[in-house]
């Protein structure tokens, strides 16, 4: 049935943080069913319509996962969270190539695809598609073209929404609600799976039994703290013991030389754009806590249950948490360069005193 609404309005009977409101204050209704229109269109001209189903049952033993609308590491660790609740299910994933080895080694995905001509000759019983782009619907057309389908997203198109829940809550209503809110709600939270191979290059490292990871640079300006050093200083300060690691990609260079020309001190170490994601996310698994901004590695460390200090511009933490985050965050409408050091510090101090999740209490 043709409803625009599904552009914005959430798919399951659950409410979760969204800025649908604030969506539809920006946009025309003109655009959002220009949108919705031309995705039901190419559905019914690539003669997938019929296809559509609304849930995942039983019989639907051998599923594969399209997702290709996530192209951010962090993005897809949220919409591929609710995997979890597909334990019975055998899963193949087909993703895009800078993904790959973040699930090359996955506990729940049973393969993993960046060609979709591999698959064109295996037989599923169900595709579980990101949203109804016309990319992922022209490559489910490819590979599985008469094999029933479900979106995760659907056409669902338009307001932030903090995705892990989103994907958690969508996939209990397409197995049929077998579970409440309250459950899902503490249920939802990223997974990341850490090879024996990256375990053991990390453990080579010898790194300390207490120490605090801090992940430097950034993609974006407003979410890329530049005062790292400062709270460096201030962490030395109260703990001349303290260690400390450096983490980030190529984009935190600069910072990085600055904080290592400030500070000459053995236990200030970096490791900035010396490993893959997957490993630097096992030296986060080790460390004692871990300050930074949103970003991939956010997610990872609260996959693996880390105690973090997280910074969020724009997007409200609840956007990005959930209930099982460990997170004391702090937060700046603009820009997480408006967030003071000190302030900083002092979530640290309520987190080293606290043996809770700052979100709970």
């Amino acid at each position: 049935m043709l409803n625009y609404k599904k552009t914005y309005i959430l798919p399951f009977k659950f409410k979760i943080p969204s800025y649908t409101e604030k969506f539809l204050n920006n946009r025309s209704i003109i655009n959002i069913k220009f949108k919705y229109y031309k995705r039901y269109l190419y559905i019914l001209f690539k003669g997938q319509k019929l296809l559509e189903v609304s849930k995942i049952l039983s019989r639907h033993q051998n599923i594969l996962w399209i997702n290709f609308s996530a192209p951010s590491l962090g993005d897809s660790l949220m919409d591929l969270s609710s995997r979890l609740l597909l334990l019975d299910k055998k899963i193949d994933l087909l993703t895009d190539i800078n993904n790959f080895s973040l699930y090359e080694n996955d506990l729940f995905f049973s393969s993993v695809f960046i060609n979709y001509k591999e698959l064109i000759n295996i037989n599923y019983d169900l595709v579980i598609i990101d949203s109804y782009s016309t990319k992922s619907i022209k490559i489910k057309t490819i590979v599985a073209s008469s094999t029933p389908f479900v979106g995760l997203y659907g056409y669902y198109n338009g307001p932030e929404v903090n995705r892990v829940l989103f994907s958690f809550h969508q996939m209990n209503k397409l197995l049929g609600y077998p579970h409440s809110k309250n459950e899902i709600n503490f249920r939802a939270k990223s997974s990341i799976t850490i090879s024996i191979h990256d375990k053991r290059i990390i453990e080579s490292l010898k790194l300390p039994s207490f120490f605090i990871a801090i992940v430097i640079g950034g993609e974006w300006e407003y979410r890329s703290y530049k005062y790292w050093a400062k709270v460096v200083e201030k962490l030395i300060a109260k703990d001349k013991n303290l260690h400390i690691i450096l983490l980030g990609s190529n984009n935190a260079k600069e910072i990085e030389g600055e904080i290592l020309s400030k500070f000459k001190t053995p236990n200030l170490i970096s490791y900035v754009a010396k490993f893959t994601f997957n490993q630097t996310a096992q030296i986060i698994s080790q460390s004692n806590f871990l300050f930074c901004c949103d970003g991939g590695l956010m997610h990872a460390a609260i996959a693996l249950d880390t105690k973090i200090i997280p910074l969020f511009a724009r997007l409200e933490p609840e956007m990005q948490l959930t209930i099982s985050s460990k997170a004391f965050p702090l937060f700046d409408l603009f820009d997480v360069n408006n967030i003071l050091v000190e302030d900083i510090i002092q979530n640290y101090s309520e987190a080293t005193n606290s043996d809770h999740n700052h979100l709970l209490s």
